[in-house]
């Protein structure tokens, strides 16, 4: 298998990366600043590009088999850019002969009631509200589209932290999971796990899905 991976040098990108090396993909990492990625692997090639140049990534991504995006607007501090990168991967990627891209979206747009989501409720952190409503609009973008790139949206749980390797998760598609407790929550690592599930098997194209314990 051969992904290219925008955002590895970032907390979820860095474990995508690590899962990917540990079942022995290929992976060509698309980064901004190569100085942020320290990690070295046989398999392992560093390009440098931004996403939201095209011109800067096109022939990194060819021959990929997937392209996997892990891009969070908060180091910027430029939200709006999160729907723009999800509209540039969705024009530019078929231009490579890429027909496969897995997002990293977020959780903020699932419904814990119908027509009633997670960012909505009054308690959600103000801090998050920016880049979770870019996220929406990025999934509104992928929803909307007409061409053949096949994307799949993976919302994390509630709470997406460090935790451990499980290999243990479970899927979902618009509305928050929780468990018997009503948390919702899911490792990075086993977030890892399950998006490069999604890769392998091919399934969920062009569709949100969610996972969590």
């Amino acid at each position: 298998m051969k992904i290219a991976l925008f955002g590895a040098s970032g907390h979820v990108g860095h474990a995508i990366l690590d899962e990917a090396l540990s079942r022995g993909y290929d992976v060509t990492a698309i980064v901004r600043d190569p100085s942020r990625l320290s990690r070295r692997d046989a398999r392992l090639t560093i390009a440098i590009g931004d996403v939201s140049r095209p011109e800067s990534w096109l022939d990194a991504v060819r021959g990929a088999d997937a392209v996997v995006a892990s891009l969070s607007a908060r180091r910027d501090g430029t939200p709006d850019s999160i729907p723009a990168n999800a509209a540039a991967l969705l024009e530019n990627l078929p231009r490579a002969g890429v027909k496969r891209l897995v997002w990293v979206g977020g959780a903020g747009s699932l419904e814990t009631a119908p027509g009633v989501r997670v960012i909505d409720d009054p308690h959600f952190p103000e801090a998050w509200k920016s880049e979770a409503n870019s996220q929406a609009r990025a999934l509104d973008i992928f929803r909307h589209s007409k061409g053949d790139l096949e994307w799949t949206y993976i919302s994390p749980a509630a709470l997406l932290d460090d935790g451990h390797r499980t290999g243990k998760y479970r899927v979902g598609g618009d509305q928050l999971l929780v468990n018997a407790n009503g948390k919702s929550h899911i490792s990075i690592p086993d977030y890892a796990v399950a998006l490069l599930d999604r890769v392998e098997k091919n399934d969920a194209r062009k569709h949100r899905i969610t996972v969590a314990y």
